[in-house]
């Protein structure tokens, strides 16, 4: 008996220890070359640049298994600058890219909390943007994602499983200013299908541009439409976004809705009713190497119709399944004093022109 009482104390505890499995995993991304902007008033530069593919960064991630199918996760990550060792954000918080707890079940899906990236800015980059967001030829050049469309802090996000193909996510940002729970917050959502060599998705994005002291600032809506097929030989992407309101279309990534003074000299306040639309490919060359490319076009409906176009070239190669070299080139036209610049994943740009070349290594 007393034997049988031992084995059954070892068994529960063997048990638990099975059930409360976790780990924690330490990854990056360190990306450097080199950069040549042309076409800016303050004249050309050519730099060391970190991240024009993918942002440089360290991060620690991590699941404990609460058993059932249930399991609690955690990040942490941050952005740094290889080209000076400094971190790649002005306000020098140390998890400036992501930061969040959470569960996540298989059968419910993934509620977390903290820092993350919004649903619009993950299906333009993951679905309707041959350059995922990175090199010269990023989407983000001319599609509307300022630094608070890019990532919330204080936000609640759900994701569901994926169900035969659909998925979806919604994500609540609080203003926290006092007295008033709806200004300076932010809502956004997404609606993804997935099979096979389709994938296309909707996505939705407003900002209540209010504060405390401002209770007439406006909100910004943002509505977009991403695909993508994969014919083998090519895969063809396309992606269409509506931007209308305050703050709807930030002028090189600025979040202030106030005149400006743009990258050219000329100041005027940003548009409140545009369209943006891309077409764009990538198609494998050999075993290793990724070519990419892409037409944008910006339309503002605004009586100042200050319009810009982009067309961007690029090529991947990847030496290893975890270091690849990359080259690429865009060139933005610019209508009517508008003011968009050729920037990279990490930095906005300076001149209506700019080439990459550099390395990456994933760990």
């Amino acid at each position: 008996m007393k034997k049988s009482l031992i084995a059954i104390a070892v068994l529960a505890a063997t048990s638990s220890a099975a059930f409360a499995q976790s780990n924690v995993t330490i990854y990056g991304i360190v990306d450097a070359g080199i950069t040549a902007e042309r076409g800016g008033a303050q004249g050309n530069v050519t730099k060391a640049t970190s991240g024009a593919a993918s942002a440089s960064r360290i991060g620690f991630k991590g699941t404990e298994d609460l058993g059932g199918g249930l399991s609690a996760i955690f990040k942490l990550e941050t952005g740094v600058k290889i080209d000076d060792g400094t971190l790649d954000n002005s306000n020098s918080a140390l998890f400036n890219r992501e930061a969040y707890v959470g569960l996540s079940s298989k059968t419910a899906g993934t509620l977390t909390l903290g820092r993350q990236y919004t649903p619009y800015y993950e299906t333009l980059r993951d679905v309707g943007d041959p350059f995922a967001m990175g090199y010269a030829g990023t989407a983000k050049n001319l599609f509307p994602v300022a630094s608070y469309m890019t990532r919330n802090s204080n936000a609640v996000v759900y994701k569901t499983p994926n169900l035969s193909g659909f998925t979806g996510s919604v994500s609540y940002s609080l203003g926290e200013q006092n007295g008033d729970s709806s200004a300076a917050r932010q809502v956004g959502g997404s609606l993804g299908y997935n099979n096979g060599p389709l994938n296309v998705a909707v996505a939705y994005n407003m900002k209540n541009n209010d504060t405390q002291a401002i209770k007439t600032a406006g909100v910004g809506h943002n509505t977009l439409v991403a695909a993508n097929y994969d014919f083998k030989v090519v895969k063809v992407f396309g992606a269409w976004s509506k931007d209308s309101g305050q703050g709807s279309a930030p002028i090189n990534g600025a979040a202030s809705a106030a005149a400006t003074t743009n990258a050219f000299g000329y100041v005027f306040s940003q548009s409140q009713d545009s369209r943006d639309a891309l077409i764009g490919l990538t198609a494998p060359l050999g075993a290793s190497g990724t070519l990419m490319a892409s037409y944008i076009d910006k339309d503002d409906k605004e009586v100042a119709n200050r319009d810009a176009s982009q067309w961007a070239i690029g090529y991947n190669y990847a030496l290893s399944k975890r270091t690849s070299t990359y080259v690429a080139f865009a060139k933005i036209k610019n209508k009517n004093g508008a003011g968009y610049t050729v920037g990279n994943n990490t930095e906005a740009g300076t001149g209506d022109k700019a080439f990459n070349v550099g390395v990456k290594h994933s760990f």
